[in-house]
């Protein structure tokens, strides 16, 4: 097992109608020679046509819409299944950037952790986020914390990474936005040993656009509770 092998580093790209960006998203991923899991669940129209000539990337598609959650563990599955050591989750509107990547990977290279999370609130992390949205991001970490356990400086940031051994304990059932959180919930329950990693989030116009509302967020602590409540 050769965790420094770029072949052994699986990068999921869960996306629903993002026809606008993926294909600079894929094409900045390309030069690090991951393996590239996109995830279409469900778009009214595939982008596949526009991402035809890139090579060495896997297509997944739900037939219907499923909810970034299910997306996400569809190509965690498939990554895994493919023999993969190390996975990522990375966002397709654009707002990561795949040179931060590398400095989530190395903990786990390094046998210092299992899963890595990606803060763009920690020293040296950078954003462009608006005020309003950095209350929502800060009030965020405090319902995590009392539904987790976890105390993190950016709990719904999208970008992580994993070994094989934190991969087979995910088990994602809340298909909407509250995944995020049971990332949290699987790293509590199975004594996973996680580590934040600074990083950059860049907001666009278009990012901006396909962000979270503040009717999301209410509909993300329901789906909490109902998780906690049934679980």
């Amino acid at each position: 097992m050769n965790l420094n092998n770029p072949n052994s580093v699986f990068v999921i790209i869960p996306f629903y109608n993002e026809n606008t960006v993926i294909s600079e998203v894929i094409e900045s991923l390309v030069p690090y020679n991951y393996q590239i899991v996109l995830v279409d669940d469900g778009s009214a129209k595939s982008p596949i046509d526009f991402l035809k000539d890139i090579h060495s990337v896997y297509f997944l598609h739900h037939k219907v819409n499923l909810g970034q959650g299910a997306a996400i563990q569809t190509g965690i599955d498939f990554a895994l299944r493919k023999g993969a050591e190390l996975l990522v989750t990375f966002d397709a509107d654009g707002q990561h950037l795949a040179s931060d990547i590398q400095s989530l990977l190395e903990p786990l290279q390094n046998k210092e952790a299992d899963i890595c999370i990606a803060s763009r609130f920690l020293e040296k992390g950078k954003h462009n986020a608006t005020k309003g949205r950095k209350i929502t991001l800060k009030a965020g970490r405090w319902v995590n914390y009392f539904f987790t356990g976890l105390f993190l400086s950016d709990a719904h940031n999208g970008l992580r990474a994993m070994n094989r051994i934190a991969a087979k304990k995910i088990r994602l059932k809340e298909n909407r936005m509250a995944h995020a959180s049971e990332f949290l919930i699987a790293i509590k329950k199975n004594k996973l040993r996680y580590k934040e990693i600074p990083a950059s989030v860049v907001y666009s116009d278009y990012s901006r656009k396909k962000g979270q509302s503040v009717f999301s967020s209410v509909r993300i602590f329901f789906d909490l509770v109902l998780h906690k409540l049934f679980e």
